[in-house]
């Protein structure tokens, strides 16, 4: 595996760790084509329950893309990019398993959208949030414009990106953008103890409860309670649900197989 991404199992959470620390873990070719390398492994090992994504370094989660390397794009060149961006982040949003973003430091643009491809967002105290874009004459690509006002409204996110203007972790606390603020030192602490807390549930019961909430989010009310039921009846085969079933009637703790 590339350099770009460092990674550490920790039982059976998968810790991804973007590390350009000399470019503020700006996001380049490698970075994303590591991601979804990491990303595809991590979907076929039952070993692993869920991933925790956070940054190299004291400065940032992940300052934006790498302005180097597309200052010279031409048009075509630049849809390819972004086409490229929303296709790994979209994997990370409908991936079967848990994602929390771990945010320590700036994610700003690029950054910022990873972030929001993740399930969960955790956040220090000294993070910093924004959709910079505008500033440089463009827009953002990997699908801020489209998850951002879904999680905080279209106000909001319409604020956030059309000012270019940061915002700091208090504010995201409060218009929900992240989850949970913590101190820097406990951040992956933290997102471990969430991501355990879901990873000790039934794991296909985790896995269609995603996709029921992700899926539906693009649907109308009526076809997203239609895949509910679906969803909900498909558990109803398997062992997981019957032992969830026998561990609450004998008051004791379940032992879930993922079957």
């Amino acid at each position: 595996m590339s350099e770009v991404i460092k990674k550490e199992r920790i039982e059976k959470i998968l810790l991804l760790k973007i590390s350009r620390p000399e470019a503020l873990n700006a996001l380049n070719r490698e970075v994303l084509n590591s991601l979804e390398e990491e990303l595809e492994k991590a979907e076929n090992d039952r070993e692993i329950g869920g991933i925790i994504i956070t940054g190299e370094g004291e400065k940032a989660f992940v300052a934006g893309a790498d302005i180097k390397e597309f200052s010279s794009y031409g048009p075509v060149e630049a849809y390819r990019m972004a086409k490229r961006g929303q296709e790994i982040f979209s994997k990370i949003e409908n991936f079967p398993k848990p994602v929390i973003a771990a945010v320590n430091g700036f994610a700003l643009g690029g950054g910022c959208e990873l972030a929001l491809s993740c399930h969960i967002r955790i956040a220090s105290k000294g993070a910093k949030f924004g959709q910079p874009e505008v500033n440089l004459g463009i827009i953002p690509g990997y699908g801020g414009t489209q998850r951002l006002p879904r999680i905080v409204g279209l106000g909001r996110a319409l604020e956030i990106i059309l000012s270019g203007k940061m915002i700091d972790a208090e504010e995201a606390f409060r218009i929900g953008l992240v989850n949970k603020v913590v101190e820097k030192d406990t951040l992956i602490e933290e997102a471990k103890s969430i991501l355990n807390g879901i990873i000790e549930k039934a794991p296909l019961a985790v896995e269609l409860a995603l996709k029921s909430v992700i899926s539906g989010m693009e649907m109308s009310k009526e076809d997203g309670l239609k895949l509910e039921a679906s969803n909900f009846s498909i558990l109803f085969s398997t062992e997981d649900m019957k032992e969830g079933v026998k561990a609450f009637i004998e008051k004791r703790k379940p032992d879930f197989k993922g079957k």
